[in-house]
């Protein structure tokens, strides 16, 4: 959602805080706008539309400060425009606020505020923040600890004030803030993505905190005001990663990268190569046969992730497993107990209704675990069992290699829960042999997709997709079609093949084309009868699957190899072609395949 930047330090701040919101930029944004301390006043520059125009603007006003508040705006109350773009001042510009979250009682504080006589400039829920905050007196700390107790909802926010010229004032509840140490100098973001370039050190706040920054020192109060010490996060990422490294779009770079990603995530969950163990991340055997069960809560791609996870468990390891949108999750009554075990799926680790969906179930009485990509992470914070994905930075809003490396760690729990229950030594060892070719598998797979252009010169034009699968590639049906749906803006649904004759034939003409996923294995028939199903009907059909198939060849207007391999591997290859096809198709439509409109990155508030 809503990219927050702040810093102070010795150095010009206005191109430190527009490089860091480049940083931020894939999170999706309608406007941007920066604050800058000038001595004598406080300076506000906004933009409509891509940073680009506010990094202009602010070049040609030749504003120098070393205090400066950022923002990308990802509107919720009011339009999308210059007025409604942050940073927000009160009306005597003496402290300026940008803000992520929602204020679920901004109208109740702004009859308040006008009644006292309060003039106010745009359309925004954030704009009362302001004005709190410059009523609070000339003490800004005082003012925050003392205003985040009338706000109600989710918010982070970064506050500047003319009277202090050097500090920061940050505090939040849902959305995340992190404050990257520097030497010398510190910044407060919304994401570690905009820090790396300055420092890999960082300080993740809980709810409740409010953060006094200076460029020589950071203090924290807790919910209740009490000063607080939180721990210090070394990011495992290299600044290197939040550039796209000569690749046209950082969605291709990561699609590219997961080969490295997938072996980074199997060395750092199963150290011992021979043994799936996670006992050092306190998975030990005894640990997993306490469990009875296993609640899979996630959104989006994640979820998609869980549902491979819950064939993983179930046939793999023979545990009990259901999957469940986290937005609907918690808004139930879930039935749990102490041997339920609970885990969050989310890239950022900040999901916020995974984040809800983890409190509710620790709530409950079940035991948390999370499968997350960013360390330090409220996710991983609530988590008392952390499998952490090694992915590194992901910046294009359609997520790949964090896809790949949840099935990674998915698999791996599977594997080491199967050890822990003493089932077939020899399945459990095969597979996990077979699991570390895994990169060697995606660079192959990435070698042969040749034909995928071509696919994707013809199905730009369509205007509904069908993608089918079984079993365990029909979680890869939804992701793929969820795929082309965010980046190229074409509508297509992911369904179960066999269910296809239950509605969805009937949409079936020479105009619906069907991506058919039919790899060799145990339901290849199964899914080659469907397609022939699909060719009565005249649709074209494009199959990713066993290009060693003459009866496919003969029925595919094109057939993307994937490799032989055991099924609990074929997501994970079958995930990059889908994903190569997506982008392929998105890059012929001139659409913004990092930066897709009104999607976000990481959805931080309800």
């Amino acid at each position: 959602m809503c990219g927050i930047v702040g810093y102070v330090g010795p150095r010009e701040g206005v191109p430190v805080v527009l490089e860091a919101l480049r940083h931020l930029e894939y999170r999706g944004y309608d406007s941007a706008g920066i604050a800058v301390h000038c001595g004598d006043r406080l300076e506000i520059l906004r933009a409509p539309g891509k940073l680009m125009n506010l990094t202009e603007k602010a070049y040609s006003a030749g504003l120098h400060g070393h205090l400066v508040l950022g923002h990308t705006r990802w509107a919720t109350h009011g339009a999308p425009n210059e007025r409604n773009a942050h940073p927000h001042t009160d009306e005597h510009d003496r402290v300026a606020v940008v803000h992520n979250g929602i204020i679920e009682n901004y109208r109740e504080l702004k009859r308040e505020l006008a009644s006292q006589g309060v003039r106010f400039s745009s359309d925004t829920d954030s704009e009362v923040i302001a004005h709190l905050l410059a009523r609070g007196g000339s003490d800004l700390t005082g003012a925050a600890l003392a205003v985040r107790g009338k706000l109600r909802g989710q918010y982070a926010v970064a506050a500047i004030a003319l009277d202090d010229p050097g500090t920061v004032v940050t505090f939040r509840n849902g959305p995340p803030l992190v404050v990257g140490l520097g030497e010398g100098e510190n910044l407060v973001a919304s994401d570690p993505a905009a820090v790396i370039t300055m420092t890999r050190r960082c300080v993740h706040l809980e709810d409740g905190d409010v953060a006094v920054v200076r460029a020589r020192d950071v203090k924290l109060f807790d919910r209740s005001g009490r000063t607080v010490e939180r721990a210090v996060v070394t990011l495992d990422w290299e600044p290197g990663e939040v550039e796209r490294g000569g690749f046209r779009h950082f969605m291709l770079k990561e699609i590219h990268e997961q080969p490295g990603a997938v072996s980074e995530t199997l060395h750092a969950l199963v150290p011992d190569v021979a043994v799936p163990s996670l006992a050092h991340l306190g998975l030990d055997a005894a640990t997993l046969r306490r469990f009875a069960s296993v609640r899979l809560v996630a959104c989006g791609t994640s979820w998609h992730a869980a549902l491979v996870g819950k064939f993983y468990l179930e046939r793999l390891a023979r545990v009990a497993c259901d999957v469940e949108y986290a937005s609907e999750f918690r808004y139930r009554e879930p039935l749990l107990s102490g041997d339920t075990l609970v885990i969050g799926i989310t890239q950022s680790g900040e999901t916020a209704d995974t984040i809800a969906a983890m409190r509710l179930a620790a709530e409950s009485g079940a035991a948390i675990a999370s499968v997350c990509n960013v360390r330090g992470s409220l996710a991983e914070r609530l988590a008392a069992f952390r499998l952490g994905t090694h992915a590194g930075p992901e910046i294009g809003v359609a997520s790949t290699k964090a896809f790949t490396t949840q099935l990674v760690a998915l698999l791996a729990l599977a594997l080491a829960w199967r050890d822990a229950k003493g089932l077939p030594a020899d399945v459990t060892g095969t597979l996990l042999e077979r699991a570390w070719a895994l990169p060697y598998d995606l660079e192959g797979t990435l070698d042969h997709a040749g034909e995928i252009p071509a696919v994707a010169e013809k199905l730009q034009h369509a205007s509904n997709t069908l993608y089918l699968g079984r079993g365990v590639l029909y979680p890869l049906a939804l992701e793929g079609a969820l795929k082309l749906k965010e980046i190229s803006y074409l509508h297509a649904e992911g369904y179960p093949a066999g269910e296809m004759k239950h509605g969805p034939i009937a949409l079936l003409d020479e105009a619906f084309p069907v991506i058919a996923l039919c790899p060799a294995g145990e339901l290849q028939e199964k899914v080659r009868s469907n397609i022939e199903e699909v060719r009565a009907r005249r649709a074209p059909v494009y199959v990713f699957g066993d290009a060693g198939d003459a009866r496919l060849a003969e029925l595919a207007e094109a057939v993307i190899p994937l490799p032989d391999l055991p099924w609990p591997l074929m997501p994970v290859v079958t995930a990059v072609p889908l994903q190569l096809l997506a982008y392929e198709v998105a890059v012929r439509r001139g659409c913004d395949v990092d930066q897709p409109r009104n999607l976000a990155k990481s959805v931080t508030v309800e």
